[in-house]
């Protein structure tokens, strides 16, 4: 699953993701990805930190409540790479973060590290 607020970042995820294999599920935020996310119970979320309605931050942290989704790997995409942005991100339950733009390999290489036949 790949949420974000903005349709390019979506759309290069998806289309790197399906390059490689992947299914795909979009949501543009975080009430979007929560309403999606319990039909499709997705293996990997890539989520923006930045987003209007429901942060990355608050979006990672609900789901890491809900026990059903407690264990679904959490990568946050972010232009902000600072050390502060890396620690709210672990705490609020992510394993990673990628800094957009992104490029195919390092999605792609989240997805083998993280997803469910990765670590």
């Amino acid at each position: 699953m790949v949420i974000d607020d903005s349709h390019t970042i979506r759309r290069s995820a998806e289309i790197f993701l399906h390059q490689g294999g992947h299914e795909v599920l979009l949501a543009e935020d975080g009430f979007d990805a929560l309403a999606l996310i319990d039909e499709f119970e997705p293996a990997l979320i890539f989520c923006d930190i930045l987003m209007p309605r429901l942060d990355g931050y608050q979006t990672c942290a609900l789901l890491r409540r809900n026990p059903r989704f407690a264990q679904v790997p959490l990568v946050m995409l972010t232009s902000k790479d600072g050390l502060f942005d890396r620690a709210r991100a672990r705490l609020a339950g992510a394993q990673d973060h990628l800094t957009k733009p992104f490029t195919k390999d390092q999605l792609l290489h989240a997805v083998a590290r993280y997803g469910p036949a990765g670590g």
